[in-house]
């Protein structure tokens, strides 16, 4: 579950990643658990004569089944935590993933607009190992607070137990038959995003030549591969043209109706997060010209007198703390551009502040306020706050080391 949200949450949004994914995993836990109200009460079963005449038809000990209810609750609230927290990890591996990477993208070619280090491919090498690391640290740590290791690394599995992950498994089998073949329009889309993706990887990877040499320097940028490609979906049909129309123009075809639409579009784009991210850059620029990021970093340059190292840790510590309450796309729009005036004044490369920066503001989501995926989980009414912070206390210890010793490598390369 977490490496399919994770790997969604890579091109999708976080939220919707979590709101498609949380209703599968409810599915496959009631047939694995049964109902959640009824373990809720099984729950509470104490081991007296009323208790073991409730439960006569069960031949366990109302102790039993008590302790095995607990442990399923456990479990249950694990693939709750676990979602929302592969959605935020797994959305960091790419420029589109999360807003504070696109806000990253557009700071730096409004400070250093001659800085085009990072692309979509330049990215991905750098920060899909750190997701990589990141979603096995969270696995291991959720899978050892919730009882999942120990249901996944047992040698001999009880008989219920494997009849039901056998009933699982069936149900998920079942509802993938009745999906039906691919048809020729989620084949189109398919075919286009796997398109898109490789375009976008070899415009200019960095390592490698790309084939954004084939035109003049800055002509051709990600955003462009993004234009032509949802153009393509503007026109290009979603039924499958019949083949005889073309020598016949009386012969019978299926109606013209194009893979996307303008109505859809206006339907479904986050239109709010579009301008939520220009008046970022808005702001961005603002404090620039204004002198607002230069007064403040010249405030903070005590941090001059400590080691690089030890000023990105407080770099990231802090920006973590205030993202907690408050949303990333905010903390990073208001942070990035006295983080890059504070990189110039200590004559520090500016991606060795600012990176470290951006990914730690996606990686802050110790409370159900902290972002969407998390909101959504904790709606369901089966989460408490304290789950939240328990499971996050010792993931986000190691964010921030792991986050500094990758940038340290990647900028000594």
């Amino acid at each position: 579950m977490m490496m399919t949200s994770a790997s969604l949450s890579m091109w999708l949004s976080n939220t919707a990643t979590t709101a498609m994914m949380l209703p599968i995993a409810n599915a496959i836990l009631e047939s694995l658990f049964g109902d959640l109200e009824t373990l809720k009460e099984n729950c509470k079963v104490q081991d007296d004569p009323e208790g073991e005449w409730k439960l006569g038809w069960d031949r366990r000990s109302a102790e039993e089944i008590r302790k095995e209810a607990e442990y399923q609750l456990k479990v249950w609230k694990g693939f709750l935590i676990c979602i929302p927290y592969a959605a935020s990890i797994g959305g960091t591996a790419t420029l589109t993933g999360t807003a504070p990477n696109l806000i990253l993208v557009g700071q730096l070619k409004s400070y250093f607009p001659e800085c085009d280090l990072i692309n979509f491919g330049s990215w991905f090498v750098f920060a899909f190992p750190l997701m990589i690391i990141f979603l096995f640290v969270a696995w291991i740590w959720i899978s050892f607070l919730y009882g999942g290791l120990n249901t996944r690394l047992c040698i001999n599995k009880q008989d219920d137990r494997a009849a039901a992950e056998a009933k699982a498994r069936a149900v998920i089998d079942e509802d993938y038959k009745k999906l039906g073949p691919i048809n020729f329009a989620e084949g189109s889309i398919s075919f286009f995003f796997i398109l898109f993706a490789i375009l976008l990887f070899t415009r200019d990877p960095k390592f490698v030549t790309g084939w954004s040499v084939l035109f003049n320097k800055g002509y051709v940028s990600d955003a462009v591969t993004g234009v032509i490609i949802i153009s393509i979906l503007f026109f290009f049909p979603s039924e499958r043209p019949s083949l005889s129309w073309w020598f016949n123009p009386r012969a019978s075809n299926t109606p013209y109706v194009p893979l996307l639409s303008w109505k859809r579009v206006q339907e479904c784009v986050p239109w709010n997060i579009i301008l939520l991210l220009g008046g970022g850059f808005a702001m961005a620029k603002g404090c620039e010209e204004s002198g607002l990021a230069a007064w403040i970093g010249g405030h903070l340059q005590p941090l001059a007198q400590v080691p690089p190292a030890v000023a990105v840790i407080l770099i990231t510590a802090f920006i973590a703390c205030f993202t907690e309450f408050a949303s990333n796309t905010a903390t990073i729009i208001i942070f990035l551009p006295v983080i890059a005036e504070l990189a110039i004044r200590v004559k520090v490369h500016p991606l060795y502040f600012m990176i470290p920066a951006t990914v730690g503001c996606s990686y802050a989501f110790m409370l159900p306020v902290s972002t969407p995926p998390n909101s959504i989980a904790f709606a369901s009414g089966h989460l408490m706050v304290k789950d939240m912070v328990t499971v996050y206390y010792v993931a986000h210890t190691h964010t921030h080391i792991h986050t500094h010793t990758h940038t340290v490598f990647i900028m000594w390369i």
